[in-house]
């Protein structure tokens, strides 16, 4: 019973080593051929604009990039070139959380490595302490946060789906529209880089430290009373 046991632990945890290193190739192999560039990717998907099913390929295509932790935010240079900033906040926000959701379920299958590393971050302890919709919120907001932490760690922390959906969608749906108001306007001007300084990212820092500052308020409040 005992070897049946040991040898199944041994069968998963093979798996999960190929899986990783799966992915660690493809990762490797979407970097070096450029796969990913923005440029790139506008380049593909101009061909096929007026197409409808080219939004549902954007989606699915974030949500296996945020699943495997690669990078889905490179899909906001596709959307923000060919659509308005609204359509183009909708396909993000809804790629990004069906895509954080899955990594959320994919954290059950790391590795005990990926784990304790995961479990060594900042983001893991904050969330540790605070599992709840406005931290997640925050952290969604918080400009060129990294959303493969928040999903990881929601995940092995199974922090409440029900808070971090939402959080996930609103978060990243208001971050979108901002970047994709400036990016849409700025593929008619050509300034796009001088267009993301620091007044584009101001909202996004106020409002990730109006909601800290909350939290922070609430919880004195709350030891106090």
């Amino acid at each position: 019973m005992r070897a049946n046991h040991q040898s199944i632990m041994l069968y998963k945890y093979k798996n999960k080593i190929l899986l990783l290193l799966t992915l660690i190739i493809v990762g490797i192999v979407l970097q070096v051929t450029g796969a990913l560039e923005p440029q790139r990717l506008i380049d593909y998907a101009r061909e096929f604009a007026d197409y409808w099913w080219l939004m549902i390929l954007l989606v699915v295509l974030q949500i296996v990039l945020f699943t495997f932790a690669l990078a889905g935010s490179s899909i906001l240079w596709v959307t923000a070139t060919l659509y308005p900033p609204i359509t183009s906040s909708v396909i993000l926000a809804l790629g990004a959380t069906l895509g954080g959701v899955t990594a959320y379920f994919f954290s059950q299958r790391l590795t005990d490595e990926w784990i304790e590393k995961i479990e060594h971050s900042k983001i893991y302890r904050l969330l540790q302490k605070n599992d709840n919709f406005f931290t997640l919120l925050a952290l969604r907001l918080f400009p060129a946060f990294p959303h493969a932490l928040v999903n990881y760690s929601s995940g092995i922390l199974k922090v409440k789906l029900k808070y971090f959906i939402p959080a996930a969608f609103i978060g990243i749906a208001l971050k979108s529209y901002v970047f994709s108001s400036v990016i849409y306007k700025a593929t008619n001007t050509g300034s796009l880089y001088d267009l993301l300084d620091i007044t584009v990212l101001a909202p996004l820092f106020f409002l990730s430290l109006l909601i800290v500052v909350g939290m922070v308020v609430n919880h004195y409040r709350e030891k106090h009373s």
